[in-house]
């Protein structure tokens, strides 16, 4: 029985994590907002001094300015580098001092590619952030190579766009599955979405926490692109979102680019080194992410 650490715990990816590995035997210990401070190293050195867990998967992360202070970027970035970068040097002192078996997990984002010129990304495109929380997570990134060169077992998977039906509302995919649901039962309706034509590469996120726990069983450390590989619009997504519901989505969707809240950038990864490397594959694809995100909303399918 290995014994697990699952800070953050409490959001989508966490909650699946724990699932995935209690599942398979392990002891594991969720950490969410209530628990141990984070962003207090003291408090992390107690934490990995008293749990000397086999693995620590640090999942936490303030993505969007409503987790930060509204209308204060100052204090956003602040946040930001307290949740999503520090805490990687924290863990990984304490790891180094109290329980250097550890192994440690970092959940870094497609995000720290940012302004990539590269149409598809791997593990060696360069890091052109522009977002705070692509400029954080990269410094977390950059954290894991450091200490991994310093001999720690410590392993990152860059995540591109993974749903499930736990994501929270204001996500453009729980936001389409939901319209779907409510104008079926309703009989009529409308959902306007910021830019149809943008790119993004959707996965299934069950899929990719699995590709996490694989990450840390592999012999050696390492940055682990975990994405699907190919890329779809928004339009796509929605379009077979109503067909899947028997709807015709032209009737109901609406554009409005004020809406947008990042730019244009397409990012889509390359798999292939975490396929290479632990056989991962995905088990659903992208009509069948879909799928289930409507049969989680109650929607009826045709």
């Amino acid at each position: 029985m290995s014994r697990s650490v699952v800070i953050g715990a409490e959001g989508q990816d966490g909650t699946l994590l724990c699932e995935l590995l209690a599942a398979r035997g392990d002891d594991v210990t969720p950490v969410g907002r209530q628990g141990p401070d984070i962003t207090s190293p003291e408090e992390v050195t107690d934490l990995v001094r008293k749990e000397e867990p086999d693995e620590i998967y640090l999942l936490a992360a303030v993505q969007h300015s409503s987790q930060g202070v509204p209308g204060d970027p100052a204090g956003l970035a602040r946040r930001s580098y307290e949740i999503n970068a520090l805490p990687v040097v924290f863990f990984a002192e304490a790891i180094r001092r109290h329980s250097p078996r550890t192994r440690l997990f970092y959940a870094a984002s497609s995000h720290v590619f940012g302004e990539s010129t590269q149409p598809i990304q791997d593990e060696s495109t360069p890091l052109r952030p522009t977002t705070v929380y692509g400029i954080t997570k990269a410094a977390g990134l950059l954290h894991c190579r450091a200490y991994r060169e310093s001999g720690l077992f410590v392993s990152a998977g860059i995540l591109y766009n993974h749903e499930s039906p736990l994501r929270r509302p204001e996500f453009v995919t729980r936001k389409i599955v939901q319209a779907v649901a409510r104008i079926q039962r309703e009989g009529d309706g409308q959902v306007t979405l910021g830019r149809l034509s943008a790119v993004v590469d959707w996965g299934y996120a069950p899929d990719y926490v699995d590709a996490m726990a694989r990450i840390l069983a592999t012999s050696e450390p390492g940055d682990f692109i975990v994405a699907s590989g190919q890329g779809h619009t928004v339009a796509e997504f929605a379009q077979t979102a109503f067909a899947l519901a028997g709807l015709d989505w032209s009737r109901h969707v609406r554009e409005d680019t004020s809406l947008l809240t990042r730019g244009g950038t397409t990012l889509i990864g390359n798999p292939a080194k975490l396929r290479l490397v632990t056989d991962w594959r995905p088990t659903v694809d992208f009509t069948g992410m879909i799928r289930k995100l409507l049969e989680a909303e109650g929607a009826t399918l045709a």
